[in-house]
């Protein structure tokens, strides 16, 4: 379905927890651990076929970090059975990814994004607050011998925290057949606030001047790159310096039944209350998603809640 600025809307993010295991300096909130409403499989089940019958054909599972739920395989397997779906994929930290990759891949996700802003374990450390590097490394090679068909590492770099090792990530992209993306750095905490600590998509094609765009963008989010001799591809996603929101194609569920239309505003909007009438459900996500904002406002607003309730 299209909204009121005629942007087709066929994406859907489902977080289902907020719980996350690990505490990023970027994200904004503290209690990442802490356990809040979290909708079961059924209740899932109920909404992501509403939206199919809206118009969503794409989903992407988050939180916090879905593998915290038990249950994050039964979630998957009950979206890729909904008629509607055509692509199902998961974002994580990849702390647990070892464990969940070939489960995930047998209940029929396709995808899977990993967070890893550093490759350095005492930057990584820092960053996270947790000595967990090696599990996430081992998790990305995990993915890759589950068959899952597209890997995306994305990363936030901070000027003086861990730009340095960009050229790290960059590698990833050369060794192995996955996506290297670099998103900037939101203002979600003190630390996104701070226009001098965001490393901008320009800026690091001027520190990489050997990234030549692909010929194909297919869309509008990530602008993708490549250079001789790489497996994979570099994506710059710039929410702020270059703004998409006249294509976004996206909404948000949060794990407790409400619809989040735009990341950046406070508004979400409950659709618990139409649950057992499918007909109204679908006339009210309609009208949420009509009237999702026409854009954010990064640059003079700051969002007051935590990525880990939003799925970023």
């Amino acid at each position: 379905m299209k909204d009121n600025f005629g942007r087709e809307i066929d994406y859907l993010r489902v977080s289902i927890t907020t719980r996350c295991n690990l505490n990023c300096i970027y994200c904004g909130k503290e209690d990442c651990d802490k356990k809040e409403q979290e909708l079961p499989v059924a209740a899932f089940r109920t909404l992501v076929r509403a939206f199919a019958k809206c118009g969503i054909k794409k989903v992407r599972i988050t939180g916090g970090v879905p593998l915290v739920r038990a249950d994050v395989c039964e979630i998957v397997e009950a979206i890729c059975q909904t008629e509607g779906i055509e692509t199902l994929g998961l974002t994580t930290n990849g702390v647990l990814l070892e464990q969940f990759a070939a489960p995930l891949a047998n209940a029929g996700l396709d995808s899977v994004n990993i967070s890893l802003d550093s490759t350095d374990g005492s930057t990584y450390r820092h960053l996270t607050g947790a000595d967990v590097l090696d599990k996430v490394l081992r998790g990305i090679e995990a993915a890759q011998k589950a068959g899952l068909s597209k890997i995306k590492i994305n990363a936030v770099l901070m000027r003086g925290v861990n730009d340095a090792g960009a050229k790290d990530l960059i590698a990833l992209a050369k060794e192995s057949p996955i996506d290297v993306r670099f998103i900037e750095l939101m203002p979600f905490s003190g630390i996104g606030e701070a226009d001098d600590r965001r490393i901008t998509g320009d800026e690091l094609l001027e520190r990489f001047p050997f990234l030549q765009p692909m010929e194909s963008q297919e869309n509008a989010t990530a602008r993708y790159y490549t250079a001789e001799g790489f497996r994979g591809r570099i994506g710059l996603i710039s929410p702020v310096t270059h703004k998409f929101c006249d294509s976004c194609c996206r909404v948000r569920l949060l794990s407790d039944g409400r619809l989040k239309p735009c990341l950046a505003y406070e508004e979400s909007y409950d659709l618990m209350p139409y649950m057992e009438n499918e007909t109204a459900l679908i006339a009210r996500i309609r009208q949420i998603i009509a009237e999702k904002p026409a854009g954010h406002a990064f640059d003079t607003k700051t969002p007051a809640h935590g990525l880990n309730r939003t799925g970023g």
